[in-house]
Order: structure tokens, then C-alpha cells, then sequence
């Protein structure tokens, strides 16, 4: 969802129940003993015809789960396989959340309202199927942030407290509780596909290839590509330009996202489902933001390869209903479809326009070593240096002929930017949890969109 959010009226349609008889099980919402609104989207609510609820209807729908019109009449957890740390699983699902509800929007794109912390399904296994109030609050801002850096990014829809007491290995316990709605374009994953194959059911698999290629419409293939108008061949070389288009706007948001399964990669190509998220404190390859990823598999600097190796477990699914040359003709585009998207996403956060690939790459590589040799985040980097502004030494020598691009703001004549790293986190959950005071989650919101107003518009590839 990189289009700015539009109003229009709520139109309920349900493509997804035509497959869940084989795609998900039916489950019902836990009975939280109390739901207190703490976080409303009042920037999207309205492009899905929600805008009108009264708060009171809103709890009703997104902390009861009451069933919206014409919608979903019972919740659907998903089923999926996938690889968690490039170890396959088949014994996954959705543990703690369900696909609550489908709707259009004006433009007549599919939208999907999913939940986390919403309880238990058959595929919880051990957990609780809950959802703490600070994890709740982390994807607000992770969302937040992510939209204004001109990442595909799915949007935290509502936060509602729900009273219990949960207790984490990771985090000071009890802990206060959550139910959260997440509003994407799609929640089909590589691991859905990874299941199919699986159990080798081809009719199920086609089946949700046409799903996909009808709901998230993208690209047709290049003229030279072999099976380019095989279903499954067009299915995966459109998730190879998203996919390689969200790693690029990743690494140039200077996000680590921190679990990159196939189970949390979504074929729409939209980033989604924040745990252990980080932003760089300082330009560092191999920071990581798992506690857990000992050995760096998902390190900032090797997002873009863990991203290329997911699309390569959904071209072996795939390989259920198709040929492997043309799959393989189709991952081969993720390097330079990569490259290029990340010189247009760097070059629109500094604020300078395009001299073509070896020019860009150049000033990228010095931006890298600025950054390094000054200990600066990308944040700071960028805010300091947009339009080419305050550069010096070999920096400014490489920004000598781009010309500036996009419009000046007075956001950029501040000391620093909105930045999210940890010790503000903290910050701001510590208000909450130790003073209830949600004004400063509330006033850092209000900045972040502030800076994706000032940034403008993301880029579009071609």
C-alpha cells in the first residue's frame, strides 16, 4: 500500500472464502475481560468506509471481533509451512491471529484486516496466543516509521488493551496485554505456497496462484522471459520485483527487520509483522536485531540475500505445477532489479536526482563510508545531508553534479529528525507502562508523519 490513503465507502468482498475450506480453519476471538481503545488509524481508516465508526462500534468490531456487514462470518487463522532460519517447519499457522475481514478500497484494491493477539487457533502449539501491549506499541511506531520512508509496509489499524497479565521470557513480567488489527493488502505467504507443495495438492495450488494474480495484479514478465505467460511463472517474477523492491527500500529506511522467514514474507510484497525490528544507531552491515539470530543470518547487510533465497523456496513449491528453467530466469532478475531499486529509494531520501547506475553507485558507496567513518545513522546521514546540503570532503566532492530534487520543508532546516532507535523506544513504553501517559507515543506519530510529508511521494520502479 504505497498510495496515500483515499476515502471511500466501506465495500465488503470476500474472494479468500472461496479457498479456505483447504486454506485456513474457522476460530473465534478470545473473551478479553476488558477492551480499552488506545490506538485508532484515523489516517486509513477512512479508505476502507470505517471512518464513521463511533469508537464505541470500533471496539465492538476490532476488540470483540463482532463480524463487520456483509464480511467474514467467523474469523479464518491461516495455514502455512515455512522456513524459520532456513529450517522448514510444517507445523505453523496462525498462532495468535486471524484474517478478520476483506474490503475494497476506491481504486477497488483488495484490503485485508488481520489480527495479532487475538488468541488461541489450532496452530498456537504452546502459546497463549496473545499479544503484549508493548509489542502492540513497537509495531505502531515500526509502521509508522516505515510508511514515511517510503516502505511497503502493512499499517497498524487499531491498538485495543485487553486486561490480562501475560508473562514473556523476554521481557519483564506480568506485562500488560494487547489485541492489535493490521490492515494489508494480502496475507498469502511464501509459506502458504510451501505448504501446497507439500502435500502436493496441484489443484490447490493453482488455485491460489489465480488467487493472487487476481487480487495483487502487478507486472506482466519482460518480452524475453521463458513460460512468461504461465500463471506460475508471471506469480513469481512479480514477488521477485516486490520482493527486491522491499529489500531495497529496507536497506535504504536503515531498518532490520530481524526474522525473515518464508512464514513472514507476503507475496503482495508488503512488509509486515514486526517483533524484534530495529533502525541502525550507525552504518553497520552486520547488525542484528534478534537477540536470537546468533549467528547474523538476518543482519542488516544481508537482508537483500535473505530476501532472494525466500523467493527461491516459493519457486521449489512452484515447481509443483511448473518447469524450473523459466523459475529460475525469473530469481535471476532479483540482482539487478535489487540494484536498481535501491539507487532509486537512496537517492530520493537524500533529495537528489539520478546521473545513471555508475554515478549513483558511486555516491552511495561514499554515503556508506560517510556514514561508517562518522558513526552517523541513516537518519541523521540523511537529514543532514538532503539536497546535498552541509556535505564535505570526498561526500561533497561526489555530490558535485546531482542536481537537488523534491521539495524544500521546513523539517529540514531542524537540528535532527524523528528517529526510532532503541533507547526512544524505551522511552516511550516506559511513559506508558510506568505513568499510563500516551502523549508521547502520540506526539512521535505526529512527527513521523510529519517527515513522510516533508519526504513526499516514494519512487515507482520504471
Amino acid at each position: 500500500m504505497r498510495a496515500e490513503p483515499q476515502a471511500a465507502p466501506y465495500r465488503a468482498d470476500t474472494p479468500i472464502a472461496q479457498l479456505a475450506p483447504w486454506l485456513a480453519d474457522p476460530v473465534r476471538a478470545a473473551d478479553f475481560p476488558q477492551t480499552t481503545l488506545r490506538f485508532r488509524n484515523h489516517r486509513w481508516d477512512g479508505a476502507v468506509g470505517l471512518d464513521h465508526l463511533s469508537d464505541t462500534d470500533w471496539v465492538r468490531h476490532f476488540g470483540r471481533f463482532e463480524a463487520l456487514p456483509d464480511n467474514l462470518p467467523q474469523p479464518l487463522a491461516l495455514r502455512y509451512h515455512g522456513h524459520q532460519f532456513r529450517v522448514y517447519n510444517p507445523d505453523l499457522g496462525d498462532g495468535r491471529g486471524f484474517l478478520f475481514a476483506q474490503m475494497r478500497d476506491g481504486a477497488g484494491r483488495l484490503l485485508d484486516l488481520g489480527t495479532k493477539g487475538s488468541g488461541q487457533t489450532p496452530w498456537s502449539r504452546e502459546g497463549d496466543g496473545r499479544l503484549t501491549l508493548k509489542g502492540a506499541v513497537r509495531e505502531i511506531l515500526a509502521t509508522e516509521m516505515l510508511e514515511a520512508l517510503g516502505v511497503n509496509t502493512s499499517k497498524t489499524f487499531s491498538v485495543i488493551e485487553t486486561g490480562e497479565d501475560l508473562y514473556r521470557s523476554d521481557e519483564p513480567s506480568p506485562t500488560r496485554s494487547a489485541v492489535m488489527v493490521r490492515l494489508s493488502h494480502g496475507h498469502i505467504r511464501i509459506g502458504s505456497f510451501q505448504r501446497l507443495a507439500y502435500l502436493e495438492t496441484r489443484e490447490e495450488m493453482t488455485a491460489l496462484i489465480d488467487y493472487c494474480l487476481a487480487q495483487f495484479p502487478g507486472p506482466t514478465p519482460p518480452e524475453d522471459a521463458p513460460g512468461r505467460d504461465e500463471p506460475a511463472v508471471i506469480l513469481l517474477h512479480q514477488v521477485v520485483e516486490r520482493l527486491a523492491q522491499l529489500a531495497a527500500e529496507w536497506m535504504a529506511a536503515g531498518f532490520v527487520h530481524g526474522v525473515l522467514n518464508t512464514d513472514n514474507m507476503n507475496v503482495s510484497g508488503e512488509s509486515f509483522d514486526y517483533g524484534p525490528w530495529r533502525w541502525l544507531p550507525a552504518w553497520d552491515p552486520s547488525f542484528t536485531a534478534a537477540y536470537f539470530d546468533h549467528g547474523g543470518l538476518y543482519a542488516f547487510g544481508r537482508q537483500p540475500e535473505a530476501l532472494h533465497w525466500n523467493c527461491g523456496q516459493l519457486a521449489v513449491a512452484l515447481r509443483l505445477v511448473a518447469e524450473a528453467p523459466p523459475l529460475i530466469a525469473a530469481l535471476e532478475r532479483f540482482g539487478p532489479l535489487y540494484q536498481a531499486a535501491l539507487a532509486r529509494q537512496f537517492l530520493w531520501r537524500l533529495g537528489v536526482q539520478s546521473r545513471g547506475f555508475e554515478a549513483d553507485y558511486a555516491l552511495i558507496a561514499q554515503a556508506e563510508q560517510t556514514m561508517r567513518e562518522g558513526g552517523l545513522s541513516p537518519d541523521v546521514f540523511f537529514h543532514r545531508y538532503r539536497f546535498g546540503r552541509n556535505a564535505q570532503g570526498d561526500f561533497a566532492a561526489a555530490l558535485q553534479e546531482f542536481a537537488p530534487a523534491g521539495e524544500d520543508h521546513a523539517l529540514w532546516q531542524e537540528d535532527a529528525p524523528p528517529s526510532l532507535v532503541v533507547d526512544q523506544v524505551e522511552a516511550f513504553w516506559a511513559a506508558i507502562d510506568q505513568r499510563d501517559d500516551w502523549a508521547p507515543l502520540g506526539d512521535t506519530v505526529a512527527a513521523i508523519r510529519r517527515l513522510g510529508e516533508a519526504l513526499g511521494p516514494p519512487p515507482r520502479p520504471g
